[in-house]
C-alpha cells in the first residue's frame, strides 16, 4: 500500500488558478506512472493529465493548454499547475500512482469554481 496525500484545493472564480500537489509516502520508481484524476457530483470518475518519469505527458482534452502536471522524483511529489479555471473544472481531484501491476489513489482534494 502507497499512502499519497494531496493538498491545494478550495474555491477559486472562474478564470482564477490554483496548483495541487501530491506527496507519496514512498520513493517514486522510475516506473511509476502519476496521474491526477477528478469526480465531479454524479459523474465518473475521469483522466486529468499523467505523467511518466521520462516526462511524457497526456492531458484530457478539456484541459489541454490550461492544466500542466509535472513530477519531481527526489520530493516524490507530482503537481497540477491548473489556470483559467473554469466552474465545469469543479470536482474532488484524485492522485493516483501507476506501478507496473497495481495503482493506488489518494483521498481527493475538493476543487470548488465560481461562476
Amino acid at each position: 500500500q502507497v499512502q499519497l496525500v494531496e493538498s491545494g484545493g478550495g474555491l477559486v472564480q472562474a478564470g482564477g488558478s490554483l496548483s495541487l500537489s501530491c506527496a507519496a509516502a514512498r520513493r517514486i520508481f522510475s516506473s511509476d506512472v502519476m496521474g491526477w484524476y477528478r469526480q465531479a457530483p454524479g459523474k465518473q470518475r475521469e483522466l486529468v493529465a499523467t505523467i511518466t518519469s521520462a516526462g511524457s505527458t497526456n492531458y484530457a482534452d478539456s484541459v489541454k493548454g490550461r492544466f500542466t502536471i509535472s513530477r519531481d522524483n527526489a520530493k516524490n511529489t507530482v503537481y497540477l499547475q491548473m489556470n483559467d479555471l473554469k466552474p465545469e473544472d469543479t470536482a474532488v481531484y484524485y492522485c493516483r500512482l501507476q506501478e507496473q501491476l497495481v495503482g493506488y489513489w489518494g483521498r481527493g482534494t475538493q476543487v470548488i469554481v465560481s461562476s
